[in-house]
């Protein structure tokens, strides 16, 4: 190395010599030269941008000189020099790359502003501050794909397929997921009211009051005949090693067979599905497969820390994306029997690219498949024992603003019966009349409750009754009971 770079010093002091003595010797002559080099240079260029256009700046040019984006940059201008007012750039710039994305006519693709980057970031990395629910965009809709366990949407009885038409009184249909977002979230404590439409039900409004979201993503207990319930409601930064640690502690509590629960769990990051699943599927069999553009990459358990109990893994309407992985996974290569409804359906992969200003574009880069190829998109998967919700769960929240009383007739009253009769209070027929019966049984439950009877379902008494009926419906969970059914089986094998 040393010496090839002195042989090359030598050289170039020698041609420095040389040119410095020729032009001591022989000025007018290089200045000649200088001259026709210059006439010349001009010349070969000209000819050049005349006749190879193509190839000269084809190499050269800049990303902004882009033929494709000739039509666009002559729009912005149109409207920069003509509109009658001054344009938004930034507004401009962003409605552009969104309607890029929107032409893909993708769910999953997303342009997301600096503010929505920042709070997706948080929502997969740390607590942030909201309702609490997973939201999708479905054809000009947003959608609740999932409530987060405990968060606020949960307690105030959204249900994944609930379709959101308005955020406060503003018409959201045509908005996309993250634009929905910056309206629904909000600072800890105050409240925002979303019109909700629930099947063929009549809309209805939903006042939530945001609160923090916890970071927590996994949750266990044992319920009984050494069964424990590990219930996991997202896939987040910390979910695996959250899982461990939970794992421990029912062992600790002496767990002989495990219920795993991924119901309304929206999904998240693919690699912590990755890992949860390989704590269950034997060394070498496959988790996944990644399809991009053709080629197929097969991702296989890896050698570490497995867990020997049976287990069992219930699903619903509301696991998408990374529950499905774990529930491809975990029922093709680990023979792990699946109770409850069929999954949501999402069988693709996004990858968020950061943008300088601190904006993102989240690109669908991938489809996944399960270990024996089936792509699920679209299908969900479905349940070796089908158990479905019992109906008092599917009901529609009261509004605890309004006053429901004798005389009345509306479908929230029906609601208000069912979950009065579902929870043991003799309610005479059920329907939408606000019957004296009915009042006989609002003012016992007001009894019964330490509340002020006087037979009126509002504020505290329509609280507490939704209240009670959460608690039947967690405390009479017939999927966990035939999840925990199936595995004791399974333990005496």
């Amino acid at each position: 190395m040393d010496e090839q770079k002195q042989s090359n010093e030598e050289v170039e002091s020698s041609e420095i010599k040389t040119a410095s003595r020729y032009i001591k010797m022989k000025p007018i002559v290089f200045l000649i030269m200088i001259f026709a080099l210059v006439i010349g240079t001009a010349a070969i260029t000209m000819f050049s941008l005349t006749i190879g256009t193509d190839k000269l700046v084809g190499e050269l040019k800049p990303q902004s000189e882009r033929a494709e984006f000739s039509k666009l940059y002559l729009a912005y201008d149109k409207l920069k020099e003509e509109y009658y007012k001054d344009i938004d750039q930034d507004a401009i710039v962003n409605g552009a790359i969104n309607g890029m994305i929107d032409a893909l006519d993708d769910p999953y693709s997303d342009y997301m502003n600096k503010e929505e980057a920042s709070q997706f970031n948080e929502s997969i990395s740390s607590s942030f501050q909201g309702i609490g629910a997973e939201i999708q965009e479905r054809d000009g809709v947003i959608t609740i794909v999932s409530p987060i366990k405990n968060s606020p949407a949960e307690k105030a009885g959204l249900l994944p397929n609930d379709k959101i038409l308005s955020v406060d009184g503003k018409d959201i249909k045509g908005f996309t997921a993250s634009e929905a977002v910056l309206l629904i979230r909000g600072k800890k404590g105050t409240e925002v009211n979303l019109t909700v439409n629930r099947g063929e039900n009549a809309t209805m409004d939903i006042k939530i009051v945001r609160d923090d979201i916890p970071i927590e993503t996994v949750y266990a207990e044992m319920v009984g005949d050494n069964v424990a319930h590990i219930v996991i409601s997202s896939f987040s930064t910390n979910t695996y090693d959250e899982l461990l640690k939970a794992i421990d502690e029912m062992n600790k509590q002496g767990m002989k067979a495990l219920v795993l629960d991924v119901r309304q769990n929206p999904g998240g990051l693919l690699n912590r599905a990755i890992d949860i699943s390989n704590l269950f599927v034997e060394d070498g069999k496959p988790i996944l497969q990644i399809e991009d553009k053709g080629s197929t990459d097969v991702t296989t358990a890896s050698p570490g820390k497995k867990l020997k109990v049976p287990v069992s893994l219930i699903i619903d309407g509301g696991s998408a994306s990374a529950s499905e992985i774990l529930a491809g996974a975990l029922s093709e290569s680990a023979k792990v029997p699946l109770v409850g409804l069929n999954s949501f359906g999402k069988g693709t992969v996004q990858t968020v690219n950061d943008l300088p200003d601190g904006s993102n574009i989240k690109i669908t880069t991938a489809k996944w498949l399960t270990p024996k190829g089936n792509w699920i998109h679209e299908k969900g998967i479905a349940p070796d024992y089908v158990v479905d919700y019992p109906s008092y769960a599917m009901l529609a929240p009261l509004d605890p603003s309004v006053i429901l009383k004798e005389n009345q007739s509306s479908e929230a009253i029906q609601n208000a019966k069912e979950m009065m009769k579902a929870i043991g209070y003799e309610v005479g027929e059920v329907n939408e009349n606000f019957d004296a019966q009915f009042a006989k049984s609002v003012k016992k439950f007001q009894t019964d409750n330490n509340i002020a009877s006087t037979g009126e379902l509002t504020g505290e008494t329509s609280f507490v009754l939704m209240d009670k009926l959460r608690e039947k419906i967690v405390k009479d969970d017939p999927q966990l009971q035939k999840a925990k059914e199936v595995v004791l089986e399974l333990l005496k094998k």
